[in-house]
């Protein structure tokens, strides 16, 4: 073929020249940078070969080994899957030879150290079952494993599930953006790896705003999923009543791919046969950045008022989704709603500990406690701490001592609660939403950023205080977790969004729609990205 003759000219004048003349088209190479990737472009990088599981899993584990035992030292992590890399190379075999199983081929994975895994320890945090190591998965790990995820590690929490971001056998969780501010319990470890970047999904479980909670202390996407949604089959009962397991991400677009692999009716847990025909294997279809146009929201500002700075987000985020054709509208709850709600949850939570952990334990080798009793027994053994870095946790143990003074299963005020309140509070919030058709209430998940981690001794008891997040436990209603903004000194703030029974598509295509205007989830600048973390493709 013969060839032009160009006339001389500097190199950008050269490109440009003959791409006027249709001779050259301009690269089309993707970056991605880690911490900011979703799954969608994780699996776009993966298909076009520019990123193998292999080279994913080895990402994040640079980045655990760089924040969570040394620089800021976040602690998170309880145990690393020793097999995740040998997993991630089959994965990747799988996936040229046969394709996808699901969105989550691939993807790593981190879990709260109360769900059961067959190949790995589950100790809820506790000394007292270190090294227990359960008879299989527990459902959503198994639903997890067959779609293709990798499990990499399994996480810090609050000494089984309850009191503070800490426990007796991995000590204290910090805050990526904040050592001094707490991350919250109990999924507290599922929070900080999440918005540190360890890796694209965590899960978390949720019996008081133990997802919410740490989502927004630690500014990620969370779901306290609709009481039924998902299976509690293999996870440490803290209230069965309550127990819901939950997604926790940095974007509400990898909370809705992560959904939908682990829902479906699991014979081991009847809860769930409520889901029957109302849950879906794909949430991402509710993906919709126009779901706030013609949206109705209510407003519960009986949880606002106490901080300036997370009120003026507030009302900024509510003023996007105005601007988005959403309408505002104030509602109010019910005043005997509002004064009983501690007391109600606690008549649940505290018998159904005592007797569901029984249940639990009678499942572990004859080495670990059987009962609560024996649980306090042991927990009185250690007042300081071993060489080995267990350490004693007495404002949770303190708090058995409450548990194991509550009334059994048959007790009057137990039946009374779980028969006629528990009802009544779902009827009248889903009332409320519906009698004046809203699409969602919303209110800050937290009516103060994260509190400080040092604070007044004492025992605090659950549902008390002034957090509105325990009415969705209460109800069984679904609630999801949205950053929004951050305040003057860089902590995160989120908004919740409560709905309808089995809602999670109406408030995921409506977090998606805010999420979409807003952009507010940041990287901690505690936990930055490292040197390799960029992923290019053409």
């Amino acid at each position: 073929m013969r060839h032009m003759r160009l006339p001389q000219r500097t190199s950008l004048q050269y490109l440009v020249f003959i791409a006027l003349l249709g001779f050259y088209t301009p690269g089309k190479a993707t970056e991605l940078e880690l911490t900011s990737a979703n799954i969608s472009e994780l699996n776009a990088a993966m298909d076009a070969g520019g990123l193998s599981s292999e080279q994913l899993t080895r990402l994040y584990l640079d980045r655990i080994a760089a924040y969570d035992q040394q620089g800021p030292s976040l602690n998170a992590v309880m145990l690393l899957n020793p097999n995740a890399l040998e997993r991630a190379r089959e994965l990747d075999i799988e996936r040229e030879t046969q394709g996808r199983r699901s969105p989550l081929h691939g993807i790593p994975v981190v879990i709260k150290d109360n769900l059961d895994t067959g190949d790995m320890p589950t100790t809820a945090g506790s000394f007292m079952l270190a090294g227990s190591l359960p008879p299989d998965d527990a459902f959503v790990v198994q639903k997890l494993r067959d779609a293709g995820a990798i499990i990499l590690a399994k996480l810090n929490l609050s000494e089984f599930a309850s009191g503070g971001a800490m426990n007796s056998l991995g000590g204290v969780i910090a805050n990526p953006h904040h050592l001094g501010r707490t991350p919250s319990g109990s999924s507290g470890g599922t929070g900080a790896a999440i918005a540190a970047g360890f890796a694209s999904m965590g899960l978390g479980t949720d019996t008081g705003g133990s997802v919410r909670g740490p989502s927004s202390a630690n500014g990620i996407v969370g779901l306290k999923t609709t009481h039924g949604l998902l299976s509690r089959d293999g996870v440490v009962p803290l209230a069965l009543s309550f127990d819901t397991v939950g997604p926790m991400t940095r974007n509400v677009t990898d909370l809705a791919l992560s959904l939908g692999v682990m829902t479906g009716v699991d014979p081991a847990d009847d809860s769930t046969t409520k889901s029957a025909g109302k849950s879906h294997t794909d949430y991402s279809q509710f993906l919709d950045p126009d779901s706030l146009k013609g949206a109705r929201i209510g407003v519960a500002r009986v949880f606002m008022g106490v901080d300036g700075e997370v009120d003026w987000l507030v009302e900024s985020a509510l003023q996007s989704m105005r601007d988005a054709g959403a309408e505002i509208v104030d509602v109010e709850f019910p005043d005997w709603l509002l004064e009983s709600r501690g007391k109600f949850y606690r008549a649940i939570r505290y018998p159904e500990f005592k007797a569901q952990i029984a249940d639990y334990l009678n499942t572990l080798d004859d080495e670990y406690p059987k009962d609560l009793e024996e649980l306090i027994s042991r927990a009185m053994t250690l007042n300081a701490r071993r060489p080995d870095g267990v350490g004693p946790n007495p404002s949770r143990w303190s708090l058995m001592q409450l548990e194991v003074e509550a009334s059994g299963l048959d007790g009057f005020e137990y039946e009374a609660v779980k028969a006629h309140a528990l009802p009544l509070i779902t009827q009248t919030i889903e009332g409320l939403i519906r009698s004046q058709s809203l699409d969602a209430i919303v209110y800050p998940t937290s009516s103060t950023p994260a509190e400080l981690i040092e604070r007044p001794a004492g025992i605090s008891e659950p549902g008390s205080g002034g957090s509105p997040v325990i009415l969705a436990n209460l109800s069984g209603l679904p609630d999801l977790i949205l950053p929004i903004g951050f305040t003057g000194r860089g902590m995160p703030i989120t908004l919740s969004f409560m709905g309808t029974a089995f809602g999670e598509p109406r408030l995921i295509g409506l977090g998606y729609a805010l999420e979409q205007r807003l952009q507010a989830i940041r990287t901690p600048a505690l936990t930055p990205p490292l040197a390799g973390g960029t992923i290019r493709y053409e």
